[in-house]
């Protein structure tokens, strides 16, 4: 009896104690945030959760990677036997990776206790559009479905890559991957239910419902359909068009351009554009895609929108690949309360990379929001850089295979079964993708090719959260929401 209430106080007191530091820990960040100067102690100590870039890595040797096509259109494709490989030990790493790539542990927890079977990945296929085998360094792929224009093609394309990037490094596996928005492997169906096992599914997003394991969005590679350039390009882009005007010189409002059509809460955004009874301070345009195709992209070039003070990022059927190029604007982000995350949002913080904003009240909260900017202006224009900052450190395409590296590499440990390849399965591979390729789709693969191996180590994946670290995240998100809110609310 003794032992119990020792074991109850024990826990007590350990979520008094969390308790504690995480409201200490958000007062503080919030005011540090906002530039205020809170009345504390000089011995306090604060637990910092570091969002700074890691340090890049060191010079590594690369070998150039063989590519060609065949000379004419009748010849056929040949798949290279194999890549490059060194016989010489990879050199280890010396640099931690991002904070985000602590997600990988949490995404795939379901699955730490009990393995991978064969069973799950099969009844995974149920929810599928296709298969994804590696097998000594080959990529096979077997389809069940259909995917939206692209997006499985440059998926695919894009774990070529990888195994180009880091030859004879990737294991044997085996998994399923679905290419639609919406994810569909809702943890209620399987925490509840002990005889059914958590079937693991790869797709672009996931939410806190839901067991859908993120992986990096086909457009890192292109999105040919939208003239949207490879990642690594579109970046460096990005980065030029934020030299060219400076933030104070920017308009003052919050911008949005995209599809309304897509959902109901961006059907809702269009009420609050500018109008003779109303100004929330912000400047909605649609964007039809059909117009945009037949003049060529002219409007609609990313790099060319950088000219707000303030951007608007909004879901649309669930999480939107616009995301990355709204927070490189270096403008300030007024984010509409989200949905759902992908692999590297969830490291984003609120007050820090963005301003929050409700999805209830869309337009006074743009409103406030943009008022509160031009008036703070140099917090809303550091809020803004830290957002480009963290992008364009922390979303390099080093960091982006390095992130499939390590996901890839957790996933193979789960599994309980040697992959092989099922009969129908197809072996695909850069030659054979590329050169039968035309127009966009073909320029987009050529720029995105890795075309050196990488015979260092990827960055080293850091360990996963501890339960206080990670409810002390999700408190300081709350809690600076919540801030938010009620700054909100007092005005409105």
């Amino acid at each position: 009896m003794k032992g119990e209430v020792n074991k109850i106080h024990g826990v007590v007191v350990f979520f008094m104690v969390a308790t504690l530091a995480g409201a200490l820990f958000t007062a503080l960040w919030i005011y540090e945030a906002l530039n205020l100067t809170p009345m504390m102690p000089s011995t306090t100590t604060t637990i910092i959760l570091s969002t700074s870039s890691p340090p890049p890595p060191p010079p590594a040797p690369k070998t150039l990677i063989p590519f060609t096509c065949p000379t004419t259109n009748h010849s056929r494709t040949i798949c290279h036997s194999s890549l490059p490989s060194s016989s010489s030990p990879p050199l280890h790493s010396s640099h931690s990776c991002p904070s985000y790539f602590r997600w990988i542990h949490q995404d795939l927890r379901p699955w730490r206790d009990t393995g991978i079977t064969r069973d799950m990945v099969e009844h995974a296929s149920n929810f599928a559009h296709f298969r994804i085998i590696i097998l000594n360094g080959n990529l096979y792929i077997l389809r069940y479905g259909h995917c939206f224009q692209t997006r499985d093609i440059f998926t695919i394309w894009g774990i070529l890559q990888l195994l180009r990037r880091y030859p004879g490094r990737i294991p044997d596996i085996d998994l399923m991957f679905n290419c639609d928005d919406l994810p569909l492997i809702k943890a209620f169906d399987y925490n509840n239910n002990g005889s059914v096992a958590t079937p693991p599914l790869f797709r672009y997003c996931s939410n806190d419902s839901m067991l859908d394991i993120p992986f990096p969005d086909w457009s890192f590679w292109g999105w040919p359909e939208i003239n949207i350039k490879p990642w690594e390009k579109l970046k460096e882009e990005l980065k030029e068009g934020n030299k060219r005007m400076k933030w104070i010189d920017r308009e003052p409002y919050a911008y949005w351009k995209g599809n309304h059509l897509v959902a109901s809460t961006r059907f809702d955004l269009l009420k609050c554009n500018v109008s003779q009874s109303h100004d929330w301070n912000a400047r909605i345009y649609s964007q039809d895609w059909f117009n945009e195709t037949r003049k060529g992209f002219k409007e609609s070039n990313l790099a060319k929108q950088c000219i707000h003070r303030y951007k608007i990022y909004i879901e649309g059927n669930s999480w939107s690949v616009s995301e990355k190029y709204i927070l490189a604007c270096d403008s300030l982000t007024l984010l509409v309360k989200p949905k759902y995350y992908d692999f590297f949002t969830r490291d984003l913080m609120p007050v820090h990379h963005y301003w929050p904003v409700r999805d209830d009240l869309k337009c006074p909260s743009i409103k406030f929001a943009v008022e509160w900017g031009n008036k703070h202006k140099q917090k809303a224009q550091a809020m803004g850089r830290e957002a480009s900052n963290f992008i364009q450190e922390n979303l390099k395409m080093d960091y982006v295979y390095d992130y499939m590296f390590h996901l890839l590499n957790e996933y193979a440990k789960l599994l309980k079964y040697k992959p092989t390849r099922p009969p129908r399965a197809v072996r695909w591979c850069s030659e054979s993708m590329a050169c039968r390729s035309e127009g966009l789709v073909k320029q987009f693969m050529m720029e995105s090719m890795v075309n050196v191996s990488h015979y260092a180590s990827p960055c080293a994946l850091p360990p996963p959260f501890s339960p206080l670290e990670l409810l002390m995240i999700l408190r300081r998100k709350a809690n600076s929401l919540k801030q938010v809110e009620k700054w909100d609310e007092s005005v409105n």
